[in-house]
């Protein structure tokens, strides 16, 4: 037996992967009260945010995550733990887990407990006590540290990037530059899928060098080029039809995602196109798990958070694109949105 090639759906890997998240989500609840305090009233996030002494942000998607497994409910904004919560996880409940589910039970086992409690106390991640950011945010990173993020994000885009190359909406452009390419993966495999597709892949220089190892093994060098730009500090070029970004815009704020928005319509032609390639969250901010877990590790890792495409119509509008659409993009959990600028 040999090994298979990746197809558009990953699903049941992401789910694996993201199941390292449920138990987290119940302990750290518990921890906060979380449960108690949802089984005695019906709470806003700010309310319930308030009542603990919580970041509200950080609270909304903790709060998105029990939703998404049947533990709390929402209803006209408000809050409420449902009658799973209150019969198992109030801690005056007859049939109480607590002590099952206690760290002292189960030493070195729930090891992200710890740190996404913080974060939903302060709003901020466990690097962010310390001077320096991730190698990733900085303008310039080591050989090493490139190497080590284009291999990271190749792993869980090849799946993505098929679903999303053979969307229509790329055979209906000439040219798409991928901003903040990774390994290049999803404007590689654009190029495969759409013969008459040019394709620019713009990253720092560091992973430039990464991306070109990448383009050289897939034998597409003639339509697709690496373009050594920092995205936030330097001009972007121009001459391309359509921006592209995938993972990009959960990474940061709604202010960064607008600055971003706004450097992307300036550099594109009337007429010109912007795709994001995101796992949506719904409008109500409920979920489902794939995004809101997938949010979680937003807080704990990045500035950003997993948003709805309600969020992202208003992000892109901002900065003067219309016709904000998403649809699901292959077999996976993400979707493409797509928006124009007039």
């Amino acid at each position: 037996m040999s090994a298979l090639p990746p197809t558009t759906d990953d699903t049941r890997i992401w789910d694996i992967w993201e199941s390292m998240f449920i138990l987290p989500v119940v302990t750290v609840s518990i921890e906060l009260g979380l449960f108690k305090a949802l089984s005695d009233a019906t709470l806003t996030t700010e309310e319930l945010a308030s009542q603990l002494s919580l970041d509200a942000r950080a609270l909304a998607l903790l709060l998105a995550a029990l939703c998404s497994q049947g533990l709390v409910d929402k209803r006209m904004g408000r809050w409420s733990a449902t009658h799973e919560a209150r019969r198992w996880l109030h801690p005056q409940a007859k049939a109480f887990w607590g002590a099952f589910l206690s760290l002292d039970r189960m030493p070195g086992v729930n090891t992200l407990h710890a740190p996404l409690l913080d974060a939903i106390k302060t709003g901020k991640r466990p690097q962010s006590r310390s001077d320096a950011p991730p190698e990733w945010e900085r303008p310039s990173m080591t050989a090493e540290a490139a190497a080590g993020v284009a291999a990271f994000m190749h792993a869980h885009s090849q799946a993505p990037a098929r679903g999303t190359s053979v969307q229509s909406e790329f055979a209906e452009v000439a040219s798409v530059m991928d901003v903040g390419c990774g390994s290049g993966v999803y404007g590689i495999e654009m190029a495969r899928a759409n013969p008459r597709l040019q394709v620019g892949l713009m990253d720092l220089k560091e992973m430039c060098v990464e991306v070109n190892k990448y383009i050289a093994a897939d034998g597409v060098g003639d339509r697709v080029q690496s373009l050594a730009v920092d995205m936030f500090n330097e001009p972007w070029p121009t001459g391309y039809e359509s921006h592209f970004f995938a993972n990009i815009f959960h990474d940061w704020s709604v202010e960064t995602n607008k600055l971003l928005a706004k450097k992307s319509f300036d550099a594109l032609p009337a007429g010109g196109r912007i795709f994001l390639s995101e796992i949506l969250m719904d409008d109500e901010g409920t979920g489902p798990w794939p995004a809101a877990a997938f949010s979680l590790l937003m807080l704990l890792s990045t500035l950003g958070k997993q948003y709805s495409l309600c969020e992202f119509q208003e992000i892109l509008e901002s900065a003067g694109f219309t016709e904000v659409r998403a649809k699901r993009s292959g077999g996976g959990y993400y979707s493409l949105v797509s928006a124009r600028k007039p």
